[in-house]
């Protein structure tokens, strides 16, 4: 070590701000990474992973900044980077053992060392390196390895080793492939054989892994296809028989989709997006040239909002502004909406980007909308919360099954809630949040059979949308201010 004698500095990594927590919006985010990065690929693929933190989140799937083809990356840009929201679970379906293609012989420069294989997605342990085109080098005796950050690779050469003295490697092997996941790969199923989960199916694990709820489920970009879309607004129903939860989905805007907002009509319905529990969202965001899914970033903009809000889902996540540099379609065209446009869109059952002194998502109706218009069903925020409510419910009272059916039981639920319910009110979150147990509703053949009904009123305040202000000019007043 150098001697020292004065004053001295150094710098380090800027470290990102931490990201606000909350599990009201906790969101699934199903799509692809590159796992090859990992020491373990196939321990990384068809999981349920929870990730608090963007370092967290790298070394769970691995980072490369393609968000087109590894779109858990882009989920983990956008809550951790841009909005600064956790944690959330990441499902990727990308799977070494089907979606690669070949590295065909490709001979790389040596230089001071390295050799760079321009190729992103290799699998280190189907790598075959060639001194020179001849010699087989061995990794950890001949050989290192290391990520870029772009995904591709270094191989180091190890003086000693048996390509010290070589000029150049010959690489093949094979690499991970994103184009060869479809849609069915997204939406998943059930190995019969092994009974092992896939895709969209994996949800169902999230609770009994991890001992959370999902609250939106995404699969950012690949929603636009309507098998997907038809899939995440399924899943959002009685997740492990009981919970429930929405989804983001991104109405179709690359060719053949939606490129002006006047076809926003017409895609959605080809795209068959029309639940209640479904928030449709029409373009991209762009950060700088960084293209994000609009499902995506409205899922994170909705889960940062429920945060910062006592994690509690009942405040819309419209008009809420967040750090985007411009609207547009997948391939970064940029579209410019006005709010009479944005309007339009909103009217369709689809929320969208307006830059209205920087820019905001802007709309608060679920896809059900026009076709729905019951107020439990058309609006956002109040679908999410009576979704919350009944999450909360099962888990707050699931250790109360099986005792004994009582009055006191009865009254100890009907206090307990009514106590929470309470604290609802008095916040403003609900004009009325009470649970009663009535007679009528509870037989003698239903206590027989062990079932106790209750009836909850729960009233979350709708979005204040449409605000006017009637101006009238009052001539009186000049005679008045002249006399």
């Amino acid at each position: 070590m150098a001697y020292k004698h004065g004053v001295y500095t150094s710098e380090v990594a800027t470290s990102l701000v931490a990201p606000i927590e909350g599990t009201a919006g906790l969101m699934v985010v199903v799509g692809t990474a590159p796992v090859n990065m990992l020491a373990d690929p196939a321990g990384a693929v068809n999981k349920p992973l929870l990730v608090h933190s963007y370092k967290e989140a790298v070394e769970a799937v691995g980072y490369v900044p393609d968000f087109a083809k590894y779109t858990l990356c882009e989920a983990i840009s956008a809550a951790f980077s841009v909005v600064s929201v956790a944690p959330m679970v990441l499902i990727n379906v990308l799977d070494p053992a089907k979606h690669t293609t070949a590295i065909e012989d490709t001979s790389i420069q040596i230089n001071d060392g390295v050799a760079v294989l321009e190729k992103v997605g290799a699998l280190l342990d189907k790598l075959v390196v060639k001194a020179d085109g001849t010699t087989d080098l061995t990794a950890g005796e001949d050989y290192t390895t290391s990520w870029n950050e772009d995904g591709t690779l270094n191989i180091v050469v190890l003086p000693e080793g048996k390509g010290d003295e070589a000029t150049s490697l010959t690489v093949s092997g094979s690499q991970l492939d994103p184009s060869k996941v479809k849609a069915s790969d997204i939406v998943g199923g059930v190995d019969v054989s092994s009974g092992k989960e896939t895709g969209l199916e994996v949800i169902r694990q999230v609770y009994p892994l991890l001992g959370m709820t999902p609250g939106i489920l995404v699969a950012p970009r690949h929603s636009m296809d309507a098998t997907v879309a038809a899939a995440l607004q399924a899943k959002t129903k009685d997740i492990n028989s009981v919970y429930k939860a929405v989804c983001v989905v991104d109405i179709k805007s690359d060719t053949g989709g939606a490129t002006r907002y006047t076809d926003v009509k017409t895609t959605k319905e080809a795209q068959a997006v029309s639940d209640p529990n479904a928030y449709a969202v029409w373009l991209y965001g762009k950060v700088g040239e960084v293209v994000y899914s609009g499902s995506i970033l409205a899922a994170a903009l909705t889960a940062y909002t429920d945060a910062v809000n006592d994690d509690t889902p009942n405040v819309s996540p419209s008009n809420k502004t967040i750090a985007i540099s411009a609207a547009c379609l997948p391939d970064g065209t940029e579209v410019v909406l006005d709010q009479e446009q944005a309007n339009v869109v909103n009217s369709y059952g689809v929320a969208t980007w307006l830059n209205m002194n920087g820019f905001r998502l802007w709309g608060n109706n679920t896809a059900a909308y026009p076709g729905n218009t019951d107020h439990k069903d058309r609006w956002f925020s109040v679908r999410r919360f009576l979704n919350w409510a009944a999450n909360s419910f099962i888990l707050t009272y699931f250790q109360k099954v099986d005792s004994p059916a009582n009055k006191r039981l009865i009254e100890a639920i009907v206090d307990s809630e009514n106590v929470r319910g309470n604290g609802f009110v008095a916040r403003g979150v609900c004009a009325r949040y009470e649970i009663t147990y009535n007679e009528d509703e509870n037989t003698t053949t239903d206590l027989l059979d062990g079932k106790i009904t209750f009836h909850q009123y729960i009233t979350p305040f709708t979005p204040a949308e449409d605000i006017e202000d009637i101006i009238e000019f009052d001539p009186n007043a000049l005679s008045e201010a002249l006399s």
